[in-house]
């Protein structure tokens, strides 16, 4: 679920931040140091849902932005899914949600 979680930050940061031409984003450039797979696992080992929710939302509101808002189909459909993600309440739910939020953001690079 980390490793996820961390693909999940990684592609939204690669969609604000990634410019043609220049280095790609890694998951060790400082622009991923609050999102690595470590912050993730405290997260998920201390059953923070309502952290995790909240370090994910950043990441995606910076992805939203970068592909032109909710008046984009994208931007639509990545705020779907984005609530479906934020809408889990119990740490056992978040599973389905975050796999569909990765492969989309995989999807849209």
């Amino acid at each position: 679920m980390e490793l996820q979680l961390e693909t999940v930050a990684l592609f939204s940061l690669k969609l604000a931040y990634e410019s043609e031409g220049q280095s790609p984003i890694l998951r060790d450039d400082l622009v991923m140091s609050d999102y690595q797979r470590d912050v993730f696992e405290l997260l998920v080992r201390q059953g923070d849902v309502e952290a995790i929710q909240l370090k994910v939302d950043e990441c995606v509101r910076l992805a939203l932005e970068a592909i032109g808002g909710v008046d984009k189909p994208l931007g639509r459909e990545l705020q779907r899914l984005a609530g479906e993600f934020a809408s889990i309440q119990i740490l056992e739910q978040i599973d389905a949600p975050l796999i569909a939020l990765k492969d989309y953001l995989k999807d849209i690079q």
